[in-house]
């Protein structure tokens, strides 16, 4: 995989699956930053009338942040790992939905990522250049993903 390289098989960086799996293809990524895009369908789990309920971008936001993850775990020779969504800060939105068939470009920023896998990402949405969401997302990805799990059982 070559670094910055356009993703169209996003199930190569992303863990996610099924209707579950809400982004559609990495457009761009590097070292700390990764961009990716979507279109929100016409029928969904999250649909509600008018469309996707905009809290949901803090989803599409942390899946950003997952396929930046992928595409470094790639880069290593490793598979998509699991992580974590802890929290959400400062989520600003300015419409209370986005509508079915809108491509939305999702960024996210990579400000700090510490050795024990804790790591907060500026992100924000965009439809048509325009900035419609912005929030900074807290995560994790434990080393050892199985062990972490079963430390939690």
């Amino acid at each position: 995989m070559q670094l910055g390289a356009a993703i169209a098989d996003i199930e190569q960086v992303l863990p996610h699956r099924g209707r579950m799996r809400l982004v559609d293809r990495v457009l761009v990524w590097d070292a700390d930053n990764i961009a990716v895009a979507l279109q929100i369908p016409q029928s969904g789990p999250f649909h509600q009338t008018g469309g996707v309920p905009a809290y949901v971008g803090i989803e599409y936001m942390a899946q950003a942040v997952a396929c930046w993850a992928g595409c470094q775990a790639r880069l290593r020779g490793q598979p998509p790992p699991l992580g974590f969504l802890l929290g959400t800060r400062r989520f600003d939105c300015a419409l209370p939905c986005f509508e079915r068939g809108w491509q939305l470009r999702i960024e996210a920023h990579r400000e700090l990522m510490g050795d024990n896998g804790l790591g907060v990402f500026a992100c924000r949405i965009l439809h048509e250049d325009r900035a419609l969401a912005s929030a900074n997302i807290s995560v994790f990805e434990p080393p050892d993903t199985q062990a972490y799990l079963d430390a939690q059982g």
